[in-house]
């Protein structure tokens, strides 16, 4: 072996940093390494994790920068070519994704660069399986999901990486059941609490979110890393005695992300979520989720066709009463990604007279796609419309909670791309709810456009033949003598 080699091989063992770049290169082979000062910072941190300097870590950092490699491949196998009698439980969301970091460690380990920097740390054959790695010397990495069953072994480090997908961020359900997990099962797996280690590294995604919650219950020492910083001047430890100095409006990796790149995605994400994955800085619920500047206006006299088709959403209730929810169908013209809501039908109704109108409603405005909600009321709606000919009925079954919902299609109100008339008879009270929401009384409003704009997202609607609309009352006037003969003289208008 030649004295470069040598000298190689003692950085990868010594110095967390070299070794990260060294496993970076084997599990995205391709890629390029492109060196930032933030790497530095992450790699120093998690080194006093395993030097025994910091007991509780946790890294809030954007999506894409490294977090993941770094804490869930690089580090656990760094561990055990250190120690191979050391027990690691590494936690994600997912199975899947815990399943394809386990993946990436076992060819870490498998590397001959590896074998070489670490000669005693070796698999024991007889133990391995896809989500767990044995060594020789009885140390293991067990990969899982929060919630995941192997979690009813302990460890002497516990790594938390993106506990909460950021589709399931607005759930407080979801958000409950992630902090249930963590105060229940895993600040109970560590084999010894004084001496062990536990890291969470992750994005923000809410304000209520597990990091929000963990940071009173414990010491931990927090590295807080915004896409752009916010602070007027903040020291960055990055190495034994060497510090990155950041200044108000610094972008966190300037050849990878720099402003103009950011920008575009804060317009395509919406503020709200940005400001959680890339800013680490969530912002509180609290009526702002749609604000009414993010709306465009068109006016009564604007062309706005031709469409590329007709999009009508349903929010079927089930009772009458006064103080009952109101069925609500939104018509929206859509055209190359922009949303233009013609007409708001908002009406409480029994099950004969909604049938009736969900019918009647398609007929008169021309609609090429009928969605309705698969839950409640809506599965009857859909069931026996099901059998009339010709009706473009479609079942849409929610994903989430109403409040996820709405929090994920915010960012397409806020980049502009839906428009509402300057005058309507609806508008109001539409945007009243709106406005409010989500603690405004009724909801079905909201139901009924997040539900057209998540469906329209994932499934173009799009015609071969395109029809030309002008506003909403030449759409009921070009409708209106096929509907009269159809329904026998009587308008929903």
């Amino acid at each position: 072996m030649t004295t470069r080699e040598r000298q190689l091989l003692a950085a990868i063992r010594n110095n967390f940093h070299a070794y990260l770049q060294k496993v970076f290169v084997t599990v995205t082979p391709g890629d390029t390494f492109m060196q930032n000062w933030h790497i530095g910072a992450i790699a120093w941190h998690l080194q006093q994790c395993v030097t025994g300097n910091c007991k509780r870590l946790i890294i809030t950092v954007p999506p894409r920068n490294l977090k993941s490699i770094s804490a869930s491949v690089a580090l656990p196998t760094w561990i055990l070519g250190l120690d191979p009698t050391r027990k690691i439980v590494c936690l994600s969301y997912g199975d899947s994704l815990a399943r394809d970091f386990s993946r990436d460690r076992r060819k870490v380990m498998e590397a001959r660069w590896y074998q070489k920097a670490f000669p005693k740390t070796r698999f024991d054959p007889k133990k391995n399986t896809e989500t767990e790695i044995h060594t020789t010397q009885s140390g293991l990495c067990i990969a899982t999901s929060v919630g995941g069953a192997a979690t009813g072994k302990g460890g002497n480090f516990i790594i938390l990486d993106d506990p909460m997908k950021a589709d399931d961020a607005f759930s407080e359900a979801e958000r409950e059941q992630a902090l249930r997990f963590y105060r229940g099962t895993l600040v109970s797996r560590l084999n010894q609490k004084t001496k062990d280690v536990f890291i969470i590294v992750t994005q923000r995604l809410h304000a209520d979110d597990l990091v929000a919650n963990v940071l009173d219950l414990d010491d931990w020492t927090v590295l807080n890393l915004p896409a752009i910083a916010t602070e007027e001047l903040e020291s960055i430890q990055i190495g034994d005695n060497r510090w990155h100095e950041r200044r108000e409006g610094d972008v966190l990796h300037l050849a990878r992300e720099p402003m103009i790149e950011l920008e575009k995605l804060k317009k395509s994400m919406g503020s709200m979520a940005f400001a959680a994955q890339y800013q680490q800085c969530p912002m509180p619920e609290g009526g702002n989720m749609v604000q009414r500047v993010w709306f465009q206006i068109y006016k009564g006299e604007q062309k706005h066709g031709p469409f590329d088709a007709i999009v009508q959403s349903w929010d079927t209730a089930a009772e009458t009463g006064d103080g009952n929810s109101y069925s609500v169908c939104i018509t929206c013209g859509v055209k190359a990604g922009n949303f233009y809501v013609l007409h708001v039908l908002r009406e409480r109704m029994d099950f004969p007279t909604l049938l009736r109108t969900v019918e009647s409603h398609s007929q008169a405005w021309g609609a090429h796609h009928v969605l309705v909600e698969k839950a409640s009321s809506g599965i009857a709606v859909i069931q026996s419309l099901n059998s009339r000919h010709g009706l473009p009925v479609i079942p849409v079954k929610p994903l989430h909670d109403k409040v996820t919902r709405a929090a994920q299609q915010s960012a397409l109100i806020e980049a502009g791309r839906v428009w509402l008339p300057e005058e309507a008879e609806w508008l109001d009270e539409f945007m009243k709810e709106l406005l409010s929401f989500p603690h405004s009384k009724f909801t079905d409003q909201v139901d009924a456009l997040m539900q057209l704009l998540e469906w329209s997202r994932n499934n173009t609607p799009r015609l071969e033949t395109r029809v030309t609309l002008i506003s909403a009352d030449e759409i009921k006037t070009e409708h209106r003598s096929t509907y009269y003969d159809r329904m026998g003289g009587s308008f929903p208008w």
